[in-house]
């Protein structure tokens, strides 16, 4: 790699380093989110909606191929979510 590449390379990385600390403060606050969710759910059985997930990666989808994202990315991004999230949820239940 030229010098003048790897110096290109280096500002495109911070540029994601960046985003990233983005991403983990969105992160934060939706597991705040969550938490208040797993509060109000009665039984473990009500923490995965098949229906909500079907929903929610049907419209990110939609949502994707209007901002011109590949929705291949997103879908594994928002699967991956939802189920670490429901893995969240389940170890976090704290009802009879």
């Amino acid at each position: 790699m030229s010098p003048k590449n790897k110096k290109k390379l280096d500002i495109i990385r911070k540029k994601l380093d960046q985003i990233d600390n983005q991403l983990l403060a969105v992160i934060k606050k939706r597991t705040s989110l969550v938490n208040e969710v797993v509060k109000l759910k009665e039984n473990k059985s009500e923490i995965v909606d098949q229906k909500r997930i079907t929903s929610i990666l049907k419209n990110i989808k939609i949502k994707s191929i209007k901002k011109n994202i590949d929705p291949k990315i997103t879908n594994r991004i928002w699967k991956n979510m939802i189920w670490s999230y429901i893995n969240y949820e389940r170890r976090n239940f704290k009802k009879k």
